[in-house]
């Protein structure tokens, strides 16, 4: 203590960071952080600058280019960034929005009525993290530029050219020095992309990715284009065109309550979750905010009044939630806000206390004359919330069931279950292995000490396809639950779960190399991600890689993951005297084999799935939908914008 209070502390240790520096300094406070969403964060806020363009009614036009050099290009045809001095400044205009925090014609409600970026940081920010920026003005028939590096100038703005044409165009390369991933995602892009057509009807939004052309050398392998004439509805029409219908058409709300202009499309599928999707001044708010409980409560009353009404409800003899009222509904909801008040710089959820009350009139006045002019759609969607609320019930049983059966000794596990002998969460580990074959190798091979094996009996029930109580009826599902030692609701939440008594820390699947196995892998992360995803979220679920193959010439041996690591061994081996052997499953692998590759922690591979972005979830598990389950590759490919599983 004594040795602590002498340290001197005086006015020579308060650092004050200028300009863009603190941008520099503590990137993640700005644009969430420095990995990959960070990066793709940086072409959101250059693209809301040209959107807002758009809002305002002077841009129609928007592209968007990932260069050979992983930079990217951002071109509107709006009014272009001003180029004049600016009187308090004594610069350019221009300069001033590129290089200084909290400038920008956001604050100004003449030059933008309703706008994404109300900081003034968005663009000024992306100049900071990118090791070089240059700006093009398209203004009164000249041709404006500036370049940057790390956010500095590296001239004054000067005229370039003549031009017809009018916008702005900014190219810039992220800092490698700032984030961990420098190399841009064509799909992640591509999705932002066709997000904003839908949610801005009449607007052109183009893509091209130039780091790979075609045989002419020309032409890029990659390039969309977007335009929706009927906005949100062509949106929920994507969102669920691999879902079953029970309308016709959507629900179409379009309208503006206390100056804040609404625009709401909904409809009903016969799946059993909500898939809620909320924008703000075209700002994807994943967190949701007062727009969504305006729609939540506005939705809720007004189903509820109708279905009273009609008498419905008392012949169900059921009680009914605002949960049953939106189980199997997609909905669209967007909200254009003058001053919009987020959470943070990433704006992923909104404040404005007085959208509630705007949202919940318009959905109440809008959809009550909708029941009124439609009673056959009015009846389908009652009946739908009376079987989510029989459903609901139904489950609240299964999950009484589960958790008496949820016995935290050996005599209530799982019979198939070799349990470990540590009873440390954090140093414990659970296979669930493909198979009694497989299950048998593991059981020898493991570390009795930390690994847990339960075999898994063929493949499990998919639960994208069964009501919640279905699923928590079958025997498979209650023997994860079981030896997982967790159970369903909270005091806070009925659906949560509850990893308290938790028994593992490491839940890893460990399936074979081949398509039952993808199958069985899907079967299983989509299980986790629908009931467990706390799982997830925690860091605790992981797939193991099993070899495909072992190389062995005399007593020298070498398992290969992949065709080019089997390539590389016979050519180290050479060409006699080789045995190449090819694992059709773990259970043709013996103890050893199995703990050298897949259990020991020193020299097996395992990926950790981890939830990336939830909004895309229900697009991706909704391939399941269908009978054919997408294999393994397939399966990563298709969520790489959700469920990222990193090596």
């Amino acid at each position: 203590m004594e040795e602590n209070q002498n340290v001197d502390y005086s006015a020579s240790n308060i650092t004050v960071l200028e300009g863009l520096e603190a941008v520099r300094v503590r990137p993640a406070m700005y644009i969430g952080d420095v990995n990959e969403r960070g990066l793709h964060h940086l072409v959101y806020e250059v693209v809301d600058n040209s959107i807002d363009e758009a809002l305002a009614g002077f841009c129609t036009k928007i592209d968007v280019h990932i260069n050979p050099d992983n930079s990217i290009t951002v071109e509107d045809n709006g009014r272009g960034i001003p180029v004049d001095m600016h009187e308090k400044e004594h610069r350019s205009a221009l300069e001033v929005v590129m290089t200084v925090l909290h400038a920008g014609g956001k604050f100004n409600k003449n030059s933008y009525k309703v706008s994404g970026g109300l900081h003034g940081v968005g663009v000024s920010c992306v100049n900071a993290l990118s090791d070089h920026m240059t700006v093009n003005v398209y203004r009164d028939g000249k041709v404006y530029q500036q370049e940057y590096s790390k956010g500095k100038p590296l001239y004054a703005v000067r005229e370039i050219g003549a031009t017809d044409k009018r916008g702005t165009k900014v190219t810039f390369h992220p800092d490698g020095t700032i984030f961990t991933v420098t190399e841009y995602k064509y799909d992640t892009l591509l999705d932002r992309m066709r997000e904003l057509a839908y949610l801005n009807k009449g607007i052109e939004m183009n893509i091209t990715d130039l780091r790979e052309m075609k045989e002419d050398g020309v032409t890029p392998v990659r390039a969309d284009h977007f335009y929706s004439e009927k906005g949100l509805r062509d949106f929920i029409a994507y969102l669920d065109e691999n879902r079953e219908k029970l309308m016709p058409e959507a629900i179409y709300i379009e309208g503006e309550r206390k100056g804040i202009p609404i625009e709401i499309a909904m409809q009903y599928n016969t799946g059993y979750s909500e898939n809620l999707h909320s924008y703000v001044n075209n700002i994807n708010t994943h967190e949701g905010g007062t727009h969504l409980a305006g729609f939540r409560s506005g939705l809720t009353r007004t189903l509820k009044n109708y279905a009273d009404r009609s008498g419905l409800l008392q012949k169900a003899k059921v009680e009914i939630t605002g949960d049953d009222f939106r189980e199997g509904l997609t909905a669209i909801i967007s909200v254009k806000v003058a001053e919009p008040q987020f959470e943070g710089q990433t704006k992923t959820k909104l404040g404005n206390a007085e959208v509630r009350g705007a949202v919940d009139e318009a959905v109440s006045e809008m959809l009550e004359n909708y029941l009124e002019e439609h009673p056959n759609e009015a009846r389908t969607i009652v009946d739908k919330v009376i079987l989510a609320a029989r459903a609901r019930q139904a489950a609240r049983k299964a999950r009484e069931m589960v958790q008496r059966s949820n016995v935290f000794s050996s005599a209530g596990m799982p019979g198939k279950l070799a349990d470990c002998q540590s009873n440390d969460p954090a140093e414990c580990e659970i296979f669930f292995v493909e198979g009694d074959s497989a299950g048998g190798s593991a059981k020898q091979g493991r570390d009795r000490k930390f690994q847990a094996i339960l075999p898994l009996r063929g493949k499990i029930l998919n639960v994208e396809k069964v009501m919640r109580h279905r699923a928590f009826e079958s025997e498979a599902i209650r023997d994860i639950y079981t030896a997982l030692g967790v159970t369903v609701g909270t005091p806070e939440d009925p659906q949560a779960l509850n990893l308290s008594k938790l028994r593992y820390h490491k839940v890893i699947i460990m399936t074979d190399a081949d398509v039952d196995g993808a199958h069985i892998d899907t079967l299983m992360l989509t299980f986790f991600f629908r009931y467990m995803p706390e799982l997830i979220e925690n860091g605790y679920v992981y797939l193991a890689t099993p070899p495909l193959y072992l190389v062995k010439k005399g007593n020298k041996q070498v398992y290969c993951w992949t065709e080019d690591d089997r390539e590389r061994a016979l050519l180290e081996f050479g060409d006699k005297g080789i045995h190449v052997q090819r694992y059709k499953g773990l259970g043709e692998m013996n103890s050893d084999q199995l703990r050298d590759t897949t259990m020991d922690p020193e020299g097996r591979q395992l990926r950790q799935v981890t939830i990336e972005n939830a909004a895309s979830a229900d697009r991706i598990f909704s391939l399941l939908m269908g009978d054919d389950v997408p294999p393994r590759r397939a399966f990563i490919e298709a969520n790489a914008t959700y469920a990222n599983i990193d090596a």
